[in-house]
């Protein structure tokens, strides 16, 4: 049989060192972190204890090939690695192996010249440097990149920049960003409208207006003023018109990768809310031995289970590079909508406890609320997933391919 759902030694190995690194370092870290208040000196020495500790046990940079520092781990072993790192604050950021920073890695590595790859791609890998992705805008739906309105206009040795940017992860503290921006009024494909261009920060012109505040605080999502600014012409990352297509190659496994982080959090929040109704009495009996709780952590359980399936075919699908946009698709959407249920129902078992700041939950409710519009809202997903159903039954009288082709 060719199906196997079992992880080779070797991943699992990783997968382990991953779940002791985080007991023996990360969490000792955090707690240092969380006693302190996030006290910004003690804050900076446990994030340098964790990235030491990481190349000391042989886990930095797990994403990126081993020619640019990396493990060399498949997109099927990062769902292994991101889903333990994710169970804790500071996992994925300790390995190297965080947002936006991990996306940028990938498109750099694949899009820049030997130069970009040298001044941008090596300290990203190397942890020295931080970096940004600035697409959305304000004015414009973020789920459509050809409304994009920020336009740079060719000069003589530079690349003319005006525009605005808003929830740009990242963006304080980063050394570059890569800005998608219009170069195009009216190409024969619409898509062709934009370009990608690799941004120094700070450079005159690139105004951080604000940290714009969420529901769940700040959290360096930043509202970007882009007044004249000069980019040299060899910071073009791509071709251009090519933006559109640069942007979509690297949201796709970023966001999967989001998904991979997702399922260790949801996981985390149904062994919360199992071991609360194990503990909790209530008239007459424990919670766990309720019928309305058993359903709600059967419900749980069945999602996450459905979770981890979509995640790992999606990137099977992508490490024997074939077609995964669907696979994705669907995953980051059902995903997505699991952890906001998992977690909601683990602060409801938890009831007043889980809804005040005493236990993760409702930290993690807040967080988990973006994901549903996040690299892709919601009904752009159901949009496309129902197109790809109608077109694959419009072809051969069967929706299978566009249910993940699987053979049955």
């Amino acid at each position: 049989m060719a199906i196997d759902f079992s992880f080779p030694e070797e991943i699992e190995h990783v997968r382990f060192q991953v779940r002791k690194f985080l007991d023996e370092v990360v969490r000792p870290c955090e707690k240092a972190i969380a006693d302190s208040n996030d006290e910004r000196k003690v804050l900076v020495e446990n994030v340098i204890k964790m990235r030491k500790a990481a190349h000391e046990w042989g886990l930095w940079l797990p994403h990126m090939p081993e020619d640019v520092g990396g493990m060399g781990l498949s997109h099927v072993a990062m769902a292994a690695v991101s889903a333990e790192a994710a169970k804790t604050r500071f996992g994925p950021f300790a390995l190297n192996a965080q947002a936006p920073d991990e996306g940028n890695m990938h498109t750099l590595y694949h899009w820049a010249t030997d130069m970009q790859r040298e001044k941008y791609l090596m300290p990203l890998c190397k942890g020295t440097q931080r970096s940004c992705f600035a697409m959305t805008e304000p004015e414009v739906a973020g789920s459509d990149p050809t409304l994009i309105q920020t336009k740079a206009v060719e000069m003589d040795d530079h690349w003319l920049i005006n525009g605005h940017k808003w929830f740009i992860s990242g963006a304080a503290g980063a050394q570059f960003a890569i800005l998608i921006a219009r170069t195009e009024e009216a190409p024969e494909v619409v898509q062709a409208c934009n370009s990608a261009f690799i941004v120094d920060i700070p450079s005159e012109g690139w105004e951080i207006v604000r940290d714009v505040s969420t529901m769940s605080g700040s959290h360096n999502h930043c509202e970007i003023k882009i007044t004249d600014l000069k980019v040299p012409k060899e910071n073009m990352l791509g071709g251009q018109g090519q933006g559109h297509r640069l942007g979509q190659f690297r949201l796709g496994p970023a966001r999967l990768a989001h998904c991979m982080r997702w399922i260790g959090q949801a996981e985390i929040a149904l062994n919360m809310m199992i071991d609360r109704s194990m503990k909790r009495f209530s008239h007459g009996s424990l919670l766990a031995e309720k019928q309305g709780i058993q359903w709600m952590i059967a419900d749980s359980t069945m999602e996450l289970y459905q979770c981890k399936l979509m995640v790992l075919h999606a990137a099977y699908k992508i490490d024997r590079k074939e077609d995964f946009k669907a696979e994705v698709s669907m995953a980051k959407h059902f995903v997505a909508n699991a952890l906001n249920r998992i977690v909601d129902r683990a602060i409801q078992v938890h009831g007043a406890l889980g809804y005040s700041t005493d236990t993760p939950l409702a930290a993690m409710a807040t967080q988990a609320r973006w994901a549903r519009f996040a690299d892709g809202a919601d009904e752009v997903h159901q949009f496309r997933i129902a197109e790809r159903a109608l077109d694959a039954y419009a072809k051969t009288g069967s929706v299978s391919g566009a249910a993940g082709g699987l053979p049955l």
